[in-house]
């Protein structure tokens, strides 16, 4: 320990905290942007069970149509029930119904957001640059043995951000796909069946089961 060299040190010292900017940029990104979508939301509130989201009011948006340009699901609540809603008039403008939408991608999605993870990435060069070019300039075989292990672990640290930075090709297919029309066929069909059950009087499901 005592061979290698106070610039060695500094080196791995400055990239390792190079490597900790970097992901500390990436996760104030990742933050703001979370906290960007929270207020426009306006109090809608999604829920992945359900793949709808739930409106202030207590009303369901549910899947309307996918965007594989933008990798964007979009969700629109009732026309009817959006144009009778009281606040309409603060909610939307529209008479289609309030749209609401999500990206299917995970961090990064926008294109805000690659950008800022651009920027993690290129101070991972840094830190990783850094620690190499210190094992050029120590003399001690010790020296240099820190500093190229620490730029291979750094580059190692740094993989999960280069591993998402591209963007995942657009495909419908890969992401569930469902009109309104269906969506709603589908919880009217449930309905009707809950329905059923409970108006089915126990006598009669006796006689149904004994035949």
């Amino acid at each position: 320990m005592t061979d290698i060299e106070m610039m060695a040190w500094l080196g791995a010292g400055y990239g390792v905290l190079l490597l900790l900017v970097a992901y500390g940029i990436d996760q104030l990104a990742k933050r703001a942007q979370t906290r960007i979508e929270e207020d426009r939301a306006g109090g809608f509130v999604y829920h992945e069970n359900h793949d709808a989201w739930l409106c202030p009011e207590d009303q369901w948006l549910y899947p309307k149509s996918f965007d594989p340009d933008n990798r964007v699901m979009r969700y629109r609540g009732l026309p009817l029930v959006c144009n009778s809603c009281p606040v309409k008039d603060t909610c939307t403008a529209s008479d289609d119904g309030r749209e609401m939408k999500r990206h299917v991608d995970p961090w990064p999605a926008s294109e805000s957001a690659r950008f800022h993870r651009g920027i993690a990435c290129s101070v991972t060069v840094l830190a990783v640059l850094w620690p190499a070019l210190t094992a050029l300039m120590v003399t001690s075989w010790t020296s240099q043995v820190l500093a190229l292990a620490t730029a291979f672990l750094i580059a190692l640290g740094a993989l999960p951000l280069w591993a998402h930075l591209r963007r995942t090709p657009a495909d419908p297919l890969g992401a569930v796909v469902r009109t309104l029309d269906q969506t709603m066929e589908d919880r009217q069909a449930a309905a009707a069946a809950i329905t059923r059950a409970r108006t089915s009087y126990a006598s009669d499901r006796r006689i149904d089961h004994a035949n």
